[in-house]
């Protein structure tokens, strides 16, 4: 190791201590897919050192860690990054053609069409998404086919249903990443990722280093995030003091103008991000991305009508995914009477993008001056 070259006390200095670690698992997959095992997850999801023997000290946990900004340049250059949100060739409304789909699914179930469109056509063998456990808790799963898909499609709670937690705490954020390490053991090769953008940016740096596992991800499929939440047993009371809805009764959760609650008996309830700051997990405070700018494809529901998924195609895989699916039959834009109103249409929903990540970039260097 080079005298300069940064290591997992750095990572643990520079960013577990400051409190803005995500818990992405991105060090622990390389670690433990190299076999190497010198890191491991803790019990509250944050990686800790196993075996210091084991350790390289070759720097690559300290490199993919999103928090830390070393390969920013080389990556964006290498992506073509453009302000103010990333690359972006184009900018639509699209919803899934099938009605089963969109009837689980948070906003019209175009990702959820997509993949299960990729996996017929054997594009790609699995993808890594996340399910729902419980109300605000969602964990990661491998899918190997529609149904699996259809399964985890939306952000549908069941307070039935066992609550993951990670140690004693809720978490609506799902670790997809550290399913990546299992890929080899389970002999697959062609994966797609749906993630945040913390956990897309870990592996694009992880697919610049050339680091294993990263190279069976043949797709990543970013969501629009303002912030995840985390709450243990004494902040789930103070959470439901503060919504207008108990948690047992909500159904389905998405991210427009503000948070959108639909209840067990279809009522829509709105609640301003700021009454979710105080429980949002402390490193989405320091994430100045919302549009997940350096995956294939974003999608979210800001910018488009109910029922319609909001999707920035990116990149060359991103767009000929979607320009199958939809010739195809798959997959259905948002129709418009006149040119004029699609690129209005366009024009609005890129500036409604662009306000939501100039209020996380704001936040965050609110954040990092505090």
């Amino acid at each position: 190791m080079s005298a300069d070259t940064k290591d997992f006390q750095d990572l643990r200095a520079e960013v577990q201590d400051k409190g803005i670690c995500c818990r992405c698992g991105g060090c622990v997959a390389f670690c433990s897919a190299g076999e190497f095992n010198a890191l491991r997850t803790g019990d509250d999801g944050a990686p800790v050192m196993e075996d210091e023997s084991r350790c390289l000290h070759c720097g690559v946990c300290y490199l993919i860690c999103p928090q830390v900004k070393a390969l920013d340049g080389e990556l964006r250059r290498k992506t073509g990054w453009k302000a103010p949100i990333g690359p972006c060739r184009r900018l639509l409304s699209a919803r899934a053609t099938s009605r089963k789909v969109r009837q689980v699914a948070t906003d019209g179930g175009a990702v959820t069409a997509l993949l299960a469109y990729a996996l017929k056509k054997h594009l790609i063998q699995a993808a890594i998404v996340s399910r729902r456990v419980g109300p605000l808790a969602r964990e990661p799963m491998v899918a190997t086919s529609p149904e699996e898909l259809i399964e985890a499609a939306g952000s549908h709670f069941d307070e039935s249903r066992p609550v993951h937690a990670v140690g004693t705490q809720y978490t609506s954020f799902s670790p997809g990443v550290r399913e990546v390490k299992s890929l080899g053991r389970r002999d697959l090769a062609r994966i797609a990722l749906v993630g945040t953008p913390c956990q897309i940016f870990t592996i694009k740096k992880m697919q610049l280093l050339s680091v294993l596992p990263a190279d069976s991800i043949v797709l990543t499929v970013g969501l629009f995030c303002m912030e995840n939440f985390t709450f243990d047993a004494r902040t789930r009371r103070a959470l439901e003091k503060r919504l207008p809805v108990k948690l047992g009764q909500i159904r389905k959760l998405n991210i427009k103008d503000d948070i959108v609650v639909t209840t067990a008996k279809k009522e829509t309830v709105h609640i301003p991000f700021s009454v979710m700051d105080e429980f949002a997990r402390p490193a989405c405070f320091a994430c100045t991305d919302f549009a997940n700018e350096h995956a294939d494809l974003s999608c979210g529901g800001i910018g488009s009508p109910d029922g319609y998924t909001s999707l920035v195609l990116r990149t060359t895989a991103g767009e000929a995914l979607y320009n199958r699916a939809k010739e195809d039959g798959a997959i259905e834009e948002l129709r418009f009477r006149s040119p004029d109103d699609r690129r209005n249409a366009g024009t609005e929903m890129m500036a409604k993008i662009v306000a939501a990540t100039r209020r996380k970039q704001a936040r965050a260097a609110k954040r990092m001056e505090g």
